[in-house]
């Protein structure tokens, strides 16, 4: 059980709360003393979640004891929280085993079928560290020549971080997204794996070069973003409007990522130009 990281979520997910969003019944009137803080106050969700205000405030000052499965549930009944949140909170709560190297499973041969049959569509898989395992000779030709990258280098986070401003930025209202998704992943990568060092790693990287990922890593926002919206100047093909689309692959710490433009658009003809190059050998090696 990670009690400061318990008590640092429920805090920010009661913060995000409004209270003119829940019954009239759940909160206090605003005559009866005055909202000092954001959300709803601590009285109010332990009302919610049926637990004693005490300790519910212990839980949010990390000196309660390991809640119990029931009062998770109640307490994620009463903060409103997603199917994402509902497992992030279990395995902070140590409801839930940490994951381990064991459970680690290699690329799905299928899920490496499945890039090749992408064809045209620039597409490339990654792990729960973010670092790009797998690509098709589209998103090699839209992104970078994967295969000529370190290990290290690989990776959507480092990535983002030496090309971002120059080949991919985020399209008018759409900033931070990105950072926010990565905040959102290496977040919950890290409740799965709390011994895995490098996520935290990642974490200090991408906070020290985005306000937004360092907002979105404070919130505990651990929600996915399916699909961001993308904006590439590619030296061949010109300016590209993207959708890039984010799949989990059932039973893996892998995703699947495409990159595709909406029909008829003129980044939907820009993308039917590209030419994949060829996968470089060493893929299968990653």
């Amino acid at each position: 059980m990670s009690r400061g990281e318990l008590a640092d979520f429920l805090r920010r997910r009661r913060e995000a709360l409004r209270p003119d969003q829940m019954p009239a019944t759940a909160v206090h009137p605003p005559g009866r003393r005055a909202r000092r803080t954001p959300g709803l106050r601590r009285e109010e969700v332990a009302a919610l979640a049926g637990v004693s205000t005490s300790y519910y405030e212990r839980l949010e000052q990390a000196r309660a004891p390991r809640p119990s499965p029931q009062v998770l549930a109640a307490l994620s009944r009463a903060l409103r929280l997603t199917v994402a949140e509902r497992e992030h909170l279990a395995r902070l709560a140590g409801q839930a085993l940490p994951g381990t190297d064991a459970d680690r499973t290699p690329v799905p041969a299928e899920a490496r079928r499945l890039l090749d049959r992408l064809g045209p569509i620039p597409g490339y898989l990654v792990d729960e560290r973010q670092d790009i395992v797998a690509w098709n000779g589209a998103a090699a030709a839209l992104i970078t020549d994967f295969g000529l990258l370190s290990a290290e280098e690989r990776n959507t986070v480092r990535l983002s971080i030496r090309l971002g401003g120059t080949l991919c930025s985020a399209p008018a209202g759409a900033e931070g997204e990105f950072a926010r998704q990565s905040a959102a992943e290496l977040r919950a990568a890290g409740a799965r794996y709390p011994a895995e060092r490098v996520l935290g790693e990642l974490a200090n990287e991408f906070a020290a070069h985005s306000p937004d990922f360092a907002a979105g890593w404070r919130d505990h926002d651990v929600r996915p973003v399916p699909t961001l919206r993308k904006h590439l100047r590619h030296p061949e093909l010109g300016e590209l409007d993207l959708d890039c689309q984010t799949l989990l692959l059932p039973g893996t710490d892998v995703r699947l990522v495409i990159y595709t433009a909406e029909p008829g658009s003129p980044s939907a003809a820009a993308l039917a130009r590209l030419v994949p190059r060829p996968v470089h050998p060493d893929r299968d090696a990653l």
